[in-house]
C-alpha cells in the first residue's frame, strides 16, 4: 500500500487498522486521540505529528527518539510528558509500529 503523506489521514489509517484490537477514538487535550479498551489513550495527532506513549524507559520510546525531528510530547510549553513521543510525519513510515507499541505498552 502507498505511503499516506497527509497526516490527518495516516492517522485515521492506524486508527483504522487498530480498531480491530479495542483501540477507540475519543479526545485528549483538544486532540484526536485512540484510547485502549480499558479507556487509557496511547497514540493521538498533535499539530501534523503522531503522538504515542511508549513508556520512558523502553526500547520503542529509544528508537522513537532517534527519529529526525522526534521530540517529547509537552502540550504545556516547559512541561514535557516523558513518556510521550511526538513524531513528525517525515517519519510517519514509522508510525504504524510506533502506535503498535504504544498499544502494547505496560502501563
Amino acid at each position: 500500500m502507498p505511503e499516506n503523506t497527509d497526516p490527518a489521514a495516516r492517522y485515521e489509517q492506524i486508527a483504522d487498522e487498530l480498531a480491530p484490537r479495542g483501540a477507540k477514538r475519543s479526545q485528549m487535550f483538544g486532540m484526536p486521540c485512540l484510547k485502549d479498551v480499558n479507556g487509557k489513550a496511547f497514540a493521538g495527532l498533535h499539530s501534523g505529528e503522531l503522538v504515542c506513549r511508549l513508556g520512558r524507559d523502553t526500547p520503542a520510546h529509544a528508537e522513537a527518539l532517534q527519529l529526525p525531528g522526534a521530540h517529547l510530547f509537552d502540550p504545556a510549553d516547559g512541561r514535557p510528558m516523558k513518556d510521550w513521543v511526538c513524531v513528525p510525519p517525515t517519519s510517519a513510515a514509522h508510525w504504524d509500529n510506533l502506535a503498535e507499541a504504544a498499544l502494547t505498552a505496560k502501563r
